[in-house]
């Protein structure tokens, strides 16, 4: 074989032409105008959360609505210029909560959700009783959000007497796609032995097992913690415990979360979530409140508000009122002492946010404000905490699409070849505006939200719907 030198070759190359030379140019990171055309949306200059990291790089989104990142400029049809801005993966609510007339009320509990910087929206609080029936009826029509749903335990238990019949009913769930199972032992009291059955079923399709505890009462709470880890420890499932300082670590949240670190470290796979708000709402017909609630919550009728109204309740009213289902009743704020729960619990890896609300109706809800602004008063809080960017935005983003692992591994990192549900807000003035007196208020310092590669949400309006179903 006739070898050749550098200089040979050099000399080989200029009788070729300048043309040759420009041949490889497609492979360099430079961007030429070929490449260009292939960004439908680029995002500059923003701090952006990559794999865990704040980098400054600059986001493509292809045509077929991937994520590219480049450490060199990008361009595009579109851009935007993300200057002092934060780029983050799409937010994800794991806990949300649209039980009320679905099909009539959606489009207004997505809506607040968007608008609080959601890109994925999951009711596993609840869910559906039919998972295929849910998605029957709702992929056919507009969503601004992803959206999926969760086998709620609590309907069918209504529904079937028979202990075999709910199994399979579950398990039917499970294989329509439903991402978890879900249930309310509070609300709906249930024999350890069935719950056991529930454990096996979600280990068995590798799904969550959410559960709002058994336990409020400052002496009664840390067994319903226990008894969560148990069912993890005698399953093996994986045990999602929702809104631990309402439901389980309200008094005791140090020793809480003891329990949950210690069963984790042998071994087994508990989670679980808070909402930033020092006080909860829920509904005036709930076990919550049967006889001893007083002495239980430390609290009184006129502590109880109706929420978007801001009617306080007296003794009188509380007993019109009682069995009139869907009414909405908050505590005082400062029922559960933020320092003393929701700061000690995000110091957690475990720990994640959960809003545990949705807004349902409109000008003025009876719902939680958690509901329109749990995820900007969750990163304002987490700032004004000290707490890292990096560890705020786990808590909203990575760390829940990793708990719904096998129905989001495609998304929720801003990560080449991930598909693009982009957050971009503005650090300095992001914040939930919703109030118990007007729940009713989108957030501030929502920049734009990118669902499935379209800009759905920018300069505070909604713009598109783009939203997809997310179940397995």
């Amino acid at each position: 074989m006739e070898s050749i030198n550098r200089r040979d070759a050099l000399k080989k190359l200029a009788l070729l032409g300048g043309s040759a030379l420009l041949l490889p140019t497609f492979a360099l990171p430079t961007v030429g105008q070929d490449r260009a055309n292939t960004f439908k949306l680029v995002i500059k200059n923003g701090q952006v959360y990559t794999q865990g990291q704040m980098k400054q790089v600059f986001v493509g989104i292809t045509q077929d609505n991937k994520i590219q990142l480049s450490e060199a400029p990008l361009q595009g049809k579109k851009e935007i210029d993300a200057t002092g801005k934060v780029v983050s993966p799409g937010f994800v609510d794991i806990l949300a909560d649209n039980a009320a007339n679905p099909e009539y009320t959606y489009r207004i509990f997505e809506k607040y959700k968007l608008a609080d910087g959601l890109s994925t929206v999951l009711q596993m609080h609840g869910g559906a009783a039919s998972p295929a029936n849910f998605h029957t009826k709702f992929d056919t029509l507009p969503h601004y959000v992803n959206y999926g749903v969760g086998v709620f335990v609590m309907l069918l238990r209504l529904r079937y007497a028979d202990l075999n019949m709910r199994y399979k009913a579950t398990e039917k769930g499970l294989e329509e796609g439903g991402l978890g199972v879900c249930h309310s032992i509070e609300y709906q009291p249930t024999p350890y032995p069935e719950l056991l059955e529930y454990a096996k079923l979600s280990k068995k399709y590798d799904r969550p097992l959410f559960l709002h505890l058994r336990y409020s009462a400052e002496s009664t709470e840390l067994e319903g913690v226990k008894e969560a880890i148990k069912l993890a420890q005698d399953t093996g499932a994986r045990v999602h415990i929702d809104h631990l300082h309402s439901t389980g670590g309200t008094y005791n949240m140090t020793k809480a979360l003891e329990l949950i670190q210690e069963a984790n470290l042998l071994g087994t796979d508990v989670t679980t979530c808070v909402y930033p708000y020092s006080y909860w709402a829920t509904y005036l017909i709930s076990k919550r409140f049967d006889p001893g609630w007083q002495e239980r919550f430390k609290i009184t009728y006129s502590d109880l508000t109706i929420v978007g109204t801001g009617e306080r309740l007296t003794e009188g009213t509380f007993n019109a009122y009682r069995n009139r289902a869907g009414l909405l009743v908050a505590v005082p704020e400062g029922t559960m002492q933020m320092d003393k729960t929701i700061n000690i619990a995000l110091q957690h890896d475990f720990c994640m946010i959960g809003s545990d609300g949705g807004i349902e109706s409109e000008p003025i809800a009876n719902n939680h404000p958690r509901g329109a602004g749990c995820f900007a008063t969750a990163v304002r809080h987490g700032i004004d905490i000290g707490m890292s960017m990096e560890k705020i935005l786990s808590k909203i983003t990575t760390l829940p699409a990793r708990l719904m692992r096998g129905a989001m591994d495609t998304r929720n990192d801003i990560a080449d070849g991930k598909i693009a549900d982009i957050t971009i807000f503005d650090p300095k003035t992001i914040k939930g505006k919703a109030s118990v007196k007007l729940p009713n208020q989108f957030s501030d310092g929502i920049e734009a939200v990118i669902i499935n590669g379209e800009i759905v949400f920018q300069d505070n309006k909604i713009i598109a719907s783009k939203g997809l179903p997310i179940k397995y």
